[in-house]
C-alpha cells in the first residue's frame, strides 16, 4: 500500500472545500497523538488539524481529507467515509454528541494529513504500550 506525503491535505476534484472524513480513535491514544502532532515529533512543521471529542469522553476524532476511509488501515481506529463529498464544518461540530478538542481555524488547519497522522498514532500506541508494560 503506498501512502501519500504530502504536507498538503488531498482534496478529490469537485469536492466541497472544507469537506472531511474522520478517523476515530480512542480517547487515550488519540490525546497522545495530538501531543506528538503538535511538538511536531513525526515531522519537521507538522501540525494537527482539527479534533473531535465525544461527550462521553472515550474517543478523538481527527478531520482528514475526504477519501482518506478507502486506504485507513490502522487498527483499533476507524475511518468514517464521506463517498467524497465530506462533511460540513461550522462552528458547530459536525457529529452529534460531540464537541471540539481543537476547532478549525481557517482553511489552513482543518485537516490533518493521513499519513503524518499514521505515524503520530503508532508512536502514540508504542508510547503507551511502553506505560502499560511499567506497569
Amino acid at each position: 500500500m503506498a501512502t501519500s506525503r504530502s504536507s498538503e491535505p488531498r482534496t478529490p476534484s469537485g469536492g466541497p472545500p472544507g469537506g472531511c472524513e474522520v478517523v476515530t480513535v480512542p480517547a487515550r491514544q488519540g490525546l497522545e497523538a495530538v501531543d506528538i502532532l503538535r511538538r511536531g515529533a513525526v515531522g519537521a512543521g507538522d501540525v494537527v488539524g482539527s479534533v473531535l471529542h465525544d461527550d462521553g469522553g472515550s474517543t478523538l476524532g481527527f478531520l482528514v481529507p475526504p477519501g482518506t476511509a478507502a486506504a485507513w488501515d490502522v487498527p483499533g481506529s476507524t475511518c468514517t467515509e464521506t463517498d467524497g463529498r465530506g462533511l460540513s464544518l461550522a462552528p458547530e461540530p459536525p457529529v452529534e454528541g460531540s464537541d471540539w478538542l481543537l476547532p478549525p481555524e481557517g482553511d489552513a488547519g482543518l485537516a490533518t494529513d493521513p499519513a503524518v497522522l499514521r505515524e503520530a498514532l503508532g508512536e502514540a500506541q508504542r508510547l503507551l504500550d511502553a506505560v502499560d508494560g511499567c506497569r
